[in-house]
């Protein structure tokens, strides 16, 4: 069983990937550009807001770090955000920008982050029977994902290579799956909840890490 293959995804709504979206959203960034705008949130006009090209690299810094914090460290310590609890902590120098910008939209952030996380753990988790957020090698294994990989596997001829992905399920106004990190892609929550469709949008993403 060690030299055995092992996958291992998690999946979640997570609150601070929410968060950070939704801030995205208030101030008016637009990066990345493939990705949508969220559901039952204002959209800002393209105008409404002076979006300087540091306040953007600094929310993008603080996303990355946000999605995939291990592959993304800060190179300063980092400091709570006012308002935030401890959802949002940017580097101690070089974040002044961002952090400024976004504590007037704190509450409403944080409301609609907790909502559609909750959301997500009352529908789409329990819809899946699953027990845990995380699902790997065994009993606990997403029939969805399990299914991707077994098409894979048959399609390629031999048994997947080990890998991890981490999903988030978000509320976007678009429907469908992209990349947002190394080894993290969104979807939207609609699609994850048509087994079909999903399927074959998951397909692609597990050929390119097994």
């Amino acid at each position: 069983m060690a030299d055995k293959p092992q996958w291992l995804i998690r999946e979640d709504a997570s609150v601070p990937v929410l968060v950070a979206l939704a801030l995205r959203q208030a101030l008016g960034i637009r990066a990345p550009a493939d990705l949508p705008s969220l559901r039952d949130l204002p959209v800002r006009a393209p105008d409404a807001v002076d979006v300087t090209p540091e306040l953007e690299k600094q929310w993008r810094d603080y996303w990355d770090m946000t999605v995939e914090p291990r592959a993304h460290p800060s190179g300063v310590p980092l400091e709570l955000v006012e308002g935030f609890d401890t959802l949002v902590a940017l580097p101690a120098s070089g974040s002044e920008q961002l952090a400024e910008a976004i504590m007037p939209h704190a509450a409403s952030a944080l409301r609609f982050a907790r909502v559609a996380h909750d959301r997500y753990v009352s529908s789409i988790r329990a819809s899946m029977g699953s027990r845990s957020h995380a699902a790997s090698t065994g009993g606990d294994a997403y029939r969805a994902y399990a299914s991707a990989i077994a098409e894979f596997e048959r399609d390629i001829g031999r048994r997947a290579h080990s890998f991890e992905l981490n999903v988030q399920v978000l509320p976007f106004s678009q429907r469908g799956i992209w990349w947002i990190g190394a080894l993290t892609v969104a979807v939207t929550d609609g699609l994850r909840r048509d087994v079909v469709s999903f399927d074959s949008a998951i397909r692609p993403i597990i050929a390119e890490l097994a």
